[in-house]
């Protein structure tokens, strides 16, 4: 019977990752097409009669191609610096629009801009050590006067959890870690249950 459950959670643990992925995935594509669906109906750009299922994912797909365009024309990013300027005006919503836009900056964009985590160190405090990730390679200027110059931003990912806190270190406590950043953040926040590997491979 002992050897049953074994084989069972055994099977459950190469299982379930997969399931989940394929769930969330599926449900992704699903709730995009459905909002996009409607959108394009009520819009009267296409019929019910006329929709058929992936209309509205290659709809949005060559919506995000022109607006990537315009953003990266010199008209758009002038028009983008306003909208952002006027979106930070705006109580509550310059905390909500900042945050979000922060977040969605750390995913890759392919222009070749420098991203925000930009290398992965091995930060000490007394007898701990902690994998962090730095953000700038200087600190606020409200910082200097505190003896800031020579510090560094690092970010902390929070374990199983959507979250972090953010550290301003002198930059003598940080080690390089030769790890990429999608290693090293699997390996924070799965608690050092996920083995990072380096970047350059034993012959």
């Amino acid at each position: 019977m002992r050897k049953i459950l074994t084989l069972t959670m055994s099977g459950l643990v190469t299982v379930l990752p997969l399931a989940l992925t394929i769930y969330v995935i599926w449900w992704l594509v699903h709730t995009v097409e459905a909002w996009l669906r409607r959108a394009l109906i009520a819009l009267q750009i296409v019929s019910p009669e006329h929709y058929w299922p992936g209309l509205g994912l290659i709809a949005g797909f060559l919506l995000l191609l022109m607006v990537g365009s315009l953003v990266n024309a010199y008209a758009g990013k002038i028009l983008l610096k306003y909208w952002d300027d006027f979106l930070g005006r705006i109580p509550f919503v310059k905390t909500l629009y900042g945050g979000f836009r922060d977040v969605v900056s750390l995913l890759p964009s392919g222009s070749g801009e420098k991203r925000d985590l930009q290398r992965v160190v091995l930060a000490r405090f007394a007898d701990i050590h902690a994998i962090g990730f730095v953000t700038r390679e200087d600190v606020p200027t409200v910082l200097n006067v505190h003896g800031g110059h020579d510090w560094v931003t690092v970010y902390f990912p929070m374990s199983y959890a959507f979250g972090g806190y953010t550290i301003y270190l002198p930059r003598d406590r940080l080690q390089p870690l030769d790890i990429s950043v999608e290693d090293a953040m699997r390996l924070a926040i799965t608690a050092g249950l996920t083995a990072g590997g380096s970047r350059t491979k034993s012959p």
